[in-house]
């Protein structure tokens, strides 16, 4: 690869060298034509992240026979040198994306903590005790002793719990994720190799994995064997029944 050419532009040459079309490309990748564009014009900006990047020439690049890791290497000396990854807020200030998340933690374990209190307990229940009824008037005053009365006894209307599954993830290789819970805002983030986190749910849970050789999964305490290879991206679904395997939008 010529030292002066970008990433995109060797690729694409390599591309008309062997007389593929985009499309052909994006057919034996899996990857939309809109972002194979954009790679061969260096528009890396319209892609979310750079571990998502990654995975992108990896499988461009393999698909054509060329050595991903020359590929990968060549971009991260053009773009990745020296730059920390950040997010710009809308006041243009810029902000760590560890800064951006440090919030994550705290609202997890809250939510953890508020959902195993109704778990294991349940909602006060506010009904009153039921009283029995009074006692019947002999038809002859006789003397008699007087019947035992049991004391009232309350009953407890118990509303049925929502059921709950736990997630937890934990990188062994940096791993891009966006996750949505019970139809919440989706949350994207970067988790560095040996850092964990755990959700709770009593709907579903959607994650996209940038890179799904880097993750691995737990599933209601379940170890689950990995959805892919490193650079591959997956999209999965989880629910009180299990997983399934979302298709990617092409």
């Amino acid at each position: 690869m010529d030292s002066e050419e970008s990433v995109g532009k060797y690729l694409k040459k390599e591309r008309e060298s062997r007389n593929l079309s985009l499309g052909e490309v994006a057919k034996n990748t899996r990857i939309t034509e809109q972002i194979l564009a954009a790679i061969e014009n260096d528009r890396y900006d319209l892609l979310p992240s750079a571990t998502y990047i990654r995975g992108f020439l990896s499988a461009y690049a393999k698909s054509m026979g060329i050595d991903p890791n020359d590929v990968i290497l060549r971009y991260q000396r053009c773009h990745e040198i020296g730059k920390s990854p950040v997010l710009e807020s809308a006041s243009g200030e810029k902000t760590s994306l560890k800064t951006k998340y440090r919030w994550v933690i705290p609202v997890v374990l809250g939510g953890i903590l508020l959902g195993l209190i109704l778990f294991y307990f349940g909602p006060p229940s506010s009904t009153p005790p039921i009283q029995p009824p009074p006692p019947k008037p002999a038809a002859k005053p006789e003397p008699k002793e007087p019947l035992p009365v049991s004391p009232p006894q309350s009953v407890d209307i118990v509303k049925p719990r929502e059921a709950l599954f736990s997630l937890q993830l934990k990188a062994v290789e940096e791993t891009w994720v966006r996750i949505q819970i019970n139809g919440q805002p989706e949350r994207e983030m970067i988790l560095k190799p040996g850092e964990t986190i755990s959700h709770q749910a009593s709907d579903r849970i959607q994650l996209l994995i940038g890179n799904a050789g880097g993750l691995d999964l737990t599933f209601n305490g379940k170890a689950l064997e990995k959805f892919g290879k490193s650079g591959e991206v997956v999209a999965l679904i989880f629910t009180p029944r299990g997983v399934e395997t979302k298709p990617r939008e092409r």
